[in-house]
């Protein structure tokens, strides 16, 4: 008997789910040896009930399961000794020179986390490293990510230019109801560069279209002094330029991102929106520097769906929550200000997929059952060992760099 544990998130505002119900139900039919314990939550989008009712145990103990899943990291003091855990832990980014030990959960020490799975002989297994040959990943939060990023900050540039805003999406709690609202909404004047070509990138793409700006390319965005509303997105091919000139190249970029440097500014002449919904590694270059943005004329906002912590846009300080979702950033001084039009308006929520759990949960359930368990249940082809970190509380070659980073003092 194979047994699956779903553990309550430790996050209040976090309300998503690895496996939804229907997910408990399809994976209890393929694998009739499998037994899935759901811990009870009050706070999760879909109810202990609706477990129940698809032959899942709802029990507070997890201690007798195989495999504990997670969304956001968990807090050090629960994790059950001598158990594989998988959930997005956020050190995969971590360098010997702390950048990016801020990603993740606000508060969360990950140098604790990570000793804590050492000593207590935990298997980790982050969802964000479960990749295929061409390092793309086989699940995630992103399409939903971009999706309800680009709802906020195109409700942050009504708020900045003191129009209407729409309803928050986590008020409205339905991808469709986020439809509805955008096709109410015209948007004048409004001209929006984006970054990627990943998941996120195509969320933030995905919603755009419904809306009554115009989708232009990269070379007319350049030029496009006579158009007044429009989006453009830049992939990395565009975003990013080798630093001597040779053809850019995906794969290279991939394993040597520092030999780029980026030619955002060639594109940011009229932008009034920056989203940014690429991911970043923190050996690639930044997108732009804080000088850069006194060239930026017509910058008002950026929606920063990344939200790196100093990492690819300089600007995003800190994250910010679905409660409160933005703040404002005087470029000169560089502090975060009190409520102001002439400053630039940052968007930086870290749990963006949380404001629509039940439709982003579903998404990535359906991810897990597809593409990840099946080869942890059964056999791997070698997905899941590449995404272990840590086996038995030690860290396997390809991670030794996270080992690194917390013995160093």
């Amino acid at each position: 008997m194979f047994k699956i544990g779903i553990i309550r998130e430790s996050r209040t505002d976090d309300k998503r789910t690895p496996l939804v119900p229907k997910n408990v139900k399809s994976l209890l039919n393929k694998f009739n040896n499998t037994k899935i314990i759901v811990q009870p939550s009050e706070t999760r989008c879909f109810s202990n009930d609706e477990y129940e009712k698809e032959s899942a145990i709802i029990d507070e103990n997890l201690s007798e399961c195989d495999i504990i899943l997670g969304v956001k990291e968990i807090e050090p003091n629960r994790l059950i000794p001598n158990k594989t855990y998988i959930f997005f832990s956020h050190t995969a980014k971590i360098q010997e020179d702390n950048s990016a030990v801020a990603q993740g959960t606000p508060g969360m020490d990950k140098k604790k986390l990570l000793n804590e799975i050492q000593s207590k002989n935990i298997t980790l297994i982050d969802y964000e490293n479960i990749r295929d040959n061409l390092s793309r990943r086989y699940l995630g939060f992103g399409r939903f990510a971009g999706i309800v990023g680009c709802y906020n900050s195109l409700n942050l540039y009504l708020l900045k230019t003191n129009q209407e805003q729409m309803p928050r999406a986590y008020e409205l709690d339905s991808y469709e109801k986020l439809i509805e609202n955008i096709k109410k909404k015209n948007f004048k004047n409004l001209k929006i560069l984006v970054t990627g070509d990943g998941r996120v990138a195509k969320g933030v793409l995905e919603f755009l279209k419904l809306t009554n700006l115009k989708n232009i390319t990269p070379k007319e965005c350049i030029s496009a002094n006579n158009l007044s509303s429009y989006y453009c997105n830049l992939p990395t091919s565009k975003y990013v330029i080798s630093k001597d000139n040779k053809q850019f190249d995906l794969q290279h970029f991939i394993r040597f991102p520092n030999l780029y440097k980026s030619q955002l500014g060639s594109y940011m002449q009229n932008i009034n929106l920056l989203i940014s919904s690429h991911y970043w590694d923190p050996k690639s270059p930044k997108l732009f520097e804080k000088k850069d943005l006194f060239n930026f004329k017509k910058l008002e906002v950026i929606g920063d769906i990344t939200c790196d912590i100093n990492g690819s846009i300089p600007t995003t300080i800190r994250s910010t929550t679905i409660k409160d979702p933005y703040f404002y950033l005087n470029i000169e001084t560089f502090k975060e200000v009190e409520k102001n039009y002439n400053d630039l308006a940052i968007m930086a929520v870290d749990n963006l997929p949380s404001e629509l759990p039940r439709d982003s949960s579903e998404e990535f359930g359906n991810g897990l059952v597809n593409h990840v368990l099946p080869y942890i249940i059964q056999q791997d082809d070698g997905r899941i060992k590449k995404a272990t970190i840590t086996y038995n509380g030690k860290f396997l070659p390809s991670y030794n760099y996270i080992r690194d980073y917390i013995n160093k003092k």
